[in-house]
């Protein structure tokens, strides 16, 4: 029997190790193609444009939100960020599972265009170690620390919108954790599919003419 690919969404504050999760289930799970964002924040050392992240001035985002080509976008910390509704589809057309590291905002609205989409929120154990992870990047000034600061618990609060949620305290227990979500999410009998992934996949398995499937 074969099974519908479908999106899985990480989200999270800055500092949860969204990042780490997404590296280590594109390891466990080689099917799986992650989804690369646009953005019109800067780009940081070692970032490569079409790899990371592909990289916007503000007239280019704008031009393609105008054009629809965005399944979600929104602003965060002061930059703008959205998924590329064609990234998406050419990786599940293509019959392999999505993954994308997208802002709240960005997770719930990509549930509701595509409502077999998984969502999971990474938490890190504490507010205090959150400060800790983004000190410890060097990547950002004080001013965008404090304001990622800031910004945290209004995201944190959003965590009732999603499937799952990951506390990331040690990355190997998460990562156990998230392998766990991403293999019985796929064993649902609703992703289950015929080879023309319209039919019925029971009577294409028993051999018999297809026949509505029961909810």
């Amino acid at each position: 029997m074969r099974r519908k690919p479908f999106a899985i969404v990480i989200s999270g504050p800055s500092g949860a190790g969204k990042s780490t999760c997404v590296q280590r289930l594109m390891q466990r799970f080689e099917d799986l193609r992650f989804s690369v964002s646009a953005t019109t924040r800067p780009k940081r050392a070692g970032e490569t444009d079409g790899q990371d992240y592909f990289f916007l001035d503000e007239a280019g985002f704008r031009a393609r939100v105008e054009a629809g080509d965005f399944l979600e976008h929104a602003r965060v910390h002061g930059a703008r960020y959205g998924t590329l509704r064609s990234e998406v589809q050419r990786t599940l057309d293509a019959g392999h599972g999505v993954l994308l590291d997208v802002d709240v905002q960005g997770g719930v609205e990509i549930k509701r265009t595509l409502p077999e989409s998984v969502l999971i929120f990474v938490l890190p154990p504490s507010m205090e170690e959150l400060e800790r992870r983004l000190r410890r990047r060097s990547t950002e000034t004080e001013e965008t620390i404090q304001r990622r600061l800031r910004t945290a618990p209004d995201e944190i609060r959003q965590l009732v919108e999603y499937d799952y949620v990951v506390v990331n305290e040690k990355i190997e227990v998460a990562e156990r954790e998230l392998e766990t979500i991403v293999a019985a999410e796929r064993l649902r009998r609703s992703r289950l599919t015929d080879d023309t992934g319209q039919g019925d996949p029971v009577a294409e398995y028993l051999g018999e003419a297809p026949r509505p499937l029961h909810p």
